[in-house]
């Protein structure tokens, strides 16, 4: 997994109106770039919805936030309009960000071992290193972790 003060892989990925958004075009901005496995189901609603809700907050700290899954635009804009999310959703069909930043590998369940997503956060800095990161989440509490983190980092501390 990529780690904080190491720079961040760049991407360019199809959003969900299949539009290219390119790490390097949000330089000067930070970047809340999540990782998560499915639209539509429980855990990851509540992420994206929670981060939707906080948006305003991260948009007055100069913040974008990008939710990246291997589902496809198409499934991204049900998700997005189904739930009436805000944030952008990014589709990595073939898992080559998932795999550069360290959010792809083996996961357990129910004793069953198989390859999956790690559901995990990374803060990007505007010079486009990573400034904090958290691997294997857990939902709860996490959107309120990145905005008081962010705060940190932008104020210095």
């Amino acid at each position: 997994m990529v780690e904080a003060g190491q720079k961040a892989p760049e991407f360019c990925l199809p959003n969900s109106d299949e539009v290219e958004i390119c790490l390097r075009d949000l330089k000067g901005k930070w970047v809340v770039l999540y990782f998560y496995p499915k639209d539509l189901t429980p855990g990851c609603t509540t992420e994206a919805c929670e981060f939707s809700e906080a948006l305003p907050d991260f948009e007055g700290m100069d913040a974008v936030i990008l939710g990246v899954s291997p589902d496809p635009a198409e499934k991204h804009r049900k998700f997005i309009e189904k739930k009436d999310l805000k944030i952008t959703l990014l589709s990595d069909e073939d898992k080559e960000v998932l795999k550069a930043y360290g959010a792809w590998g083996p996961k357990k369940l129910y004793g069953r071992e198989y390859e999956g997503v790690i559901r995990s956060t990374f803060i990007i800095d505007p010079d486009g290193n990573v400034a904090a990161v958290w691997p294997k989440v857990r939902v709860k509490g996490h959107v309120e972790a990145v905005k008081q983190k962010l705060e940190e980092l932008k104020s210095g501390k």
